[in-house]
């Protein structure tokens, strides 16, 4: 199948979360703001790392500049992907001690929290603001449950791309990146009789962003999205066969000494102790900005192998919790989250594209030039990240967390399928 864009975003978001009941109970009846205090704003995130730490900055600061009287309250959380962060949201949203704002990933991630009544309807801004007409159609609607929008996005990312330091692959003797898995391998073990790791690993949630771009890359786009709908078998003879390759492509990498997080696990293709890392493009920011380096000498990408021309994407947005202490000044944060000059603040900063159509495309170079192009590329096809909240309902991928843990260590790829398998039919 190939996806239209208003078609592909609809079918990575729209179908569970169109299904949900309007059961949000809604603070914000009225349709506007409630007039609480605008003094300050307390926005929790998990933007704290070098690369998206200083996107989220850029934001702030032109957030500042037309909000002089609030004091701005950065909530981040350490932790990539948001696996610490989440938690500790959670907690606060139960304790019903939300903060003003916070980051979910636009997708079935948040569609426990609409169902529990955690966020408001804020439809209003959209028709305040006009942004039906400056999003993606495909988004709108997609984001769009019984009526009602819960969240506004900042960003586009993709999820299927291999990062490579040039010089490493020189010195061993590569003339390309891979673009098959069955390539990588072959290349795997050249690399390791030269003494450099094919691919360098991280913490578990890097581990299953590496599962859904094999997934991705041996399945194609139809049987990878079928996966997420109950039309491609977990058990069946191809995706056994794309597991046990998994377990193979781990098998030439640093798992065993795999790194805390994703900025140090491209430390080691940086180094060039490692050749090629599997990561989001929010490691162009971290790449060219902490890491001062230039693209296509200082370090490159590719789609990650069997996936060119497909965009795996996933978006950063942001929500007004029910019982935000400063609802005024979280709706300006909201309106700046969805503005042109926030979004070209933040993007280039952290390494993606804008949500919005109309953003300013010459201040996105080399590889975000790229990728904006190819975003927009009608001939795209666009695929749901399962490891960025955009596939799979909470339920349903912390079961798939909790099996792949032990995948990774025992290597049982019956065991793992059988367990997924029955993730899916016991929270679809």
């Amino acid at each position: 199948m190939r996806y239209s864009r208003r078609g592909a975003v609809a079918l990575g978001l729209a179908a569970a979360l169109i299904a949900l009941p309007a059961c949000s109970s809604s603070a914000n009846d009225d349709g506007g703001s409630s007039g609480s205090s605008d003094t300050e704003v307390e926005v929790f995130s998990w933007w704290a790392g070098p690369g998206e730490k200083e996107g989220l900055e850029a934001m702030i600061a032109d957030f500042a500049k037309k909000n002089s009287g609030i004091k701005f309250n950065n909530a981040a959380v350490a932790g990539g992907a948001g696996t610490n962060a989440k938690t500790v949201l959670a907690t606060r949203l139960q304790a019903k001690n939300p903060p003003d704002s916070y980051q979910v990933h636009a997708g079935l991630e948040l569609a426990s929290d609409i169902q529990a009544g955690y966020v408001e309807d804020i439809t209003y801004l959209y028709d305040q603001e006009g942004w039906k007409e400056k999003f993606p159609k495909g988004l709108v609607d997609a984001i769009t449950v019984d009526g009602k929008i819960y969240s506004v996005p900042v960003n586009i990312h993709r999820s299927n791309l291999l990062w490579f330091n040039p010089a490493t692959l020189q010195k061993a003797g590569i003339s390309a990146p891979p673009k098959t898995w069955d390539e990588f391998l072959t290349q795997a073990a050249t690399l390791k009789s030269k003494n450099i790791t094919a691919l360098s690993i991280g913490p578990g949630w890097t581990q299953e962003h590496l599962l859904e771009n094999v997934l991705l890359g041996e399945l194609g786009t139809d049987k990878y999205t079928g996966l997420w709908n109950g039309s491609t078998d977990w058990k069946s003879a191809e995706v056994t066969a794309t597991l046990t390759k998994y377990t193979k492509i781990l098998g030439f990498s640093d798992l065993k000494s795999a790194a805390a997080d994703w900025q140090p696990a491209l430390d080691k293709v940086v180094d060039g102790t490692a050749a090629y890392n599997v990561m989001g493009d929010w490691a162009d920011g971290y790449l060219k900005g902490a890491k001062a380096l230039k693209f296509k000498t200082g370090y490159d990408v590719v789609a990650s192998p069997g996936s060119e021309g497909v965009y795996n994407f996933l978006s950063d947005s942001f929500t007004l919790p029910v019982g935000a202490p400063h609802k005024g000044a979280a709706e300006k944060w909201l309106v700046e989250c969805g503005s042109i000059e926030g979004q070209d603040a933040f993007n280039p900063q952290k390494g993606s594209v804008p949500a919005r159509v109309d953003a300013d495309k010459s201040k996105y170079t080399d590889y975000l030039a790229t990728a904006l192009a190819e975003w927009q590329n009608p001939a795209t096809k666009i695929v749901g990240s399962l490891a960025h909240g955009v596939v799979a309902n909470n339920a349903f991928k912390g079961e798939i967390d909790t099996a792949l843990q032990i995948f990774v260590q025992d290597s049982d790829v019956a065991k793992f399928a059988d367990a997924v398998a029955k993730a899916y039919a016991a929270n679809k």
